[in-house]
């Protein structure tokens, strides 16, 4: 009769155990990955950015006419004339600066809200072109 309790709390114990270890395995991995995460934050907060900046760079390169106009006048009439190309650059090298600062700088987090922002500025070029007289 003892043997078998004793038989029977060395399983627990062993089960109990090899449930403490997996557990401790789980949490190396998990902080791990975590440490990695952190160091490599930049890389990926950035890769996002980058590829919503170049779809829409794309996208205003089929939809925007030659000539951009930049700056609408209350009569309707645009102050400033440019090129398509430097209208879908422009936004572009913006983001990737700001990408660029990001992945030199300690301080992550400000300038990829600044890349953030700046991807509003195709769509407004793009909704700015629309309504051309």
């Amino acid at each position: 009769m003892k043997i078998l309790q004793a038989w029977e709390r060395f399983k627990e114990k062993t089960w109990v155990q090899k449930v403490a270890v997996f557990f401790k395995d789980v949490g190396i991995v998990l902080g791990m990955t975590g440490k990695w995460t952190y160091k490599l934050r930049s890389l990926v907060l950035s890769i996002p950015v980058f590829v919503c900046a170049v779809a829409l760079a794309i996208r205003n390169l089929a939809l925007l006419p030659e000539w951009v106009g930049i700056n609408i006048m209350a009569n309707g009439e645009y102050q400033w004339l440019i090129s398509r190309g430097v209208a879908v650059m422009a936004p572009l090298v913006v983001t990737v600066l700001c990408l660029l600062l990001m992945l030199c700088s300690k301080k992550a987090l400000y300038p990829w809200l600044v890349s953030v922002f700046s991807l509003a500025l195709p769509p407004v070029i793009l909704l700015i072109n629309s309504f051309s007289v």
